[in-house]
C-alpha cells in the first residue's frame, strides 16, 4: 500500500472526490484505512466515545492517546489530527501543541478551527513545517460563545466572510478545508473559490468530498440524527441482535460448546 500525502490529497482538486471519516482506535482506523483517503482524529471522540454532550473537554493528552491508537491501525490513509478547544489560543500555543502532534504521533496533519480572528495562526504553523487542514463554517468549539451549533452561510454577510476566511486559509498554506454546517449554495462557492480539496459536513454535494463521524454513518449512535448524516448501517441494532444472542447461549449453557472448550 502507498500512504497518501497532503501532496496526493491537493492532486485530487477537480479529479477524484475525496472520503474522509473519523476515528479514535486501531481497531476502526485498521477497517477503515484501504478503503478512505483521510481518517480524522476527531475531537467528536469526546461526545461519541466518551459520551459528552460537547467537544470542549477534549484534550491535548487524550488526542495524542487516540491519534498514537489510530496510527497503530493505519498505515495508508492521511491521519490528521484534531487540535482540541484551547490548544491554539495563540501562535505560540498553537505551534507547541502542533509540534507535540508531531514529535508524540504519527499523524501527518493538524485540523484547526478558523474564524477572521484566528487565521493568521495557519500560515504561523505551515512556516514551521506543520500540514494544517482549516475548519470553518460551523465550529464546534464556538458552540457555547455562539449559543448554539448554528448552521452558516444564510446571510450576505456570513457568505462573505465565510468565502474571505477560505481565501486566506488557502494564502496561508492549508491543503485542505473542512467545511461544516454551510448552505449548499455557499459551500459551492467556497469550493469553487479556492485552489484545494474542501470537504464537506452538512455542506451539500458541490464539495470536492465529505467527512462524517463514523458512529453517526454506521448507526451505533441513534439519541439524534443530524440532518446531514446518512445511516449507511443499522450497527446499533445488529450489535444488540448479536448480544441478546450471546445473553441467550450463556444462560443456557450452550456456549462454550465441547469444541470451543480444551478437553486435554
Amino acid at each position: 500500500m502507498k500512504k497518501i500525502t497532503t501532496k496526493f490529497i491537493k492532486e485530487q482538486k477537480g479529479v477524484n472526490k475525496l472520503v474522509m471519516i473519523t476515528a479514535y482506535d486501531a481497531l476502526f482506523a485498521n477497517i477503515f484505512d484501504e478503503k478512505v483517503d483521510m481518517i480524522l482524529v476527531g475531537d467528536s471522540l469526546e461526545m461519541s466515545f466518551n459520551g459528552r454532550d460537547d467537544t470542549l473537554k477534549a484534550s491535548m493528552d487524550g488526542m495524542i492517546y487516540h491519534t498514537n491508537a489510530v496510527c497503530n491501525g493505519a498505515k495508508k490513509a492521511l491521519i490528521i489530527a484534531d487540535m482540541p478547544f484551547g490548544s491554539v489560543i495563540n501562535k505560540d500555543e498553537a505551534l507547541k501543541n502542533s509540534l507535540r502532534v508531531y514529535k508524540e504521533t504519527k499523524a501527518d496533519a493538524v485540523k484547526v478551527e478558523c474564524n477572521s480572528a484566528n487565521i493568521d495562526i495557519i500560515k504561523y504553523l505551515v512556516d514551521n513545517q506543520i500540514a494544517v487542514v482549516a475548519h470553518i463554517g460551523l465550529t464546534p468549539q464556538s458552540s457555547r460563545s455562539e449559543g448554539g451549533y448554528l448552521i452558516k452561510g444564510r446571510s450576505e454577510a456570513e457568505k462573505i466572510e465565510l468565502l474571505s476566511i477560505a481565501k486566506k486559509a488557502e494564502n496561508s498554506g492549508a491543503f485542505c478545508i473542512v467545511v461544516e454546517g454551510v448552505i449548499s449554495e455557499v459551500a459551492k462557492l467556497i469550493t469553487n473559490s479556492v485552489n484545494i480539496p474542501v470537504i464537506g459536513i452538512g455542506a451539500g454535494a458541490s464539495t470536492d468530498g465529505q467527512v462524517l463521524v463514523w458512529s453517526d454513518a454506521f448507526g451505533f449512535f441513534d439519541e439524534f440524527k443530524p440532518k446531514f448524516v446518512r445511516r449507511f448501517f443499522n450497527g446499533k441494532e445488529l450489535i444488540l441482535k448479536a448480544l441478546d444472542e450471546y445473553v441467550s447461549e450463556v444462560k443456557s449453557g450452550n456456549f462454550p460448546s465441547q469444541n470451543e472448550s480444551y478437553n486435554k
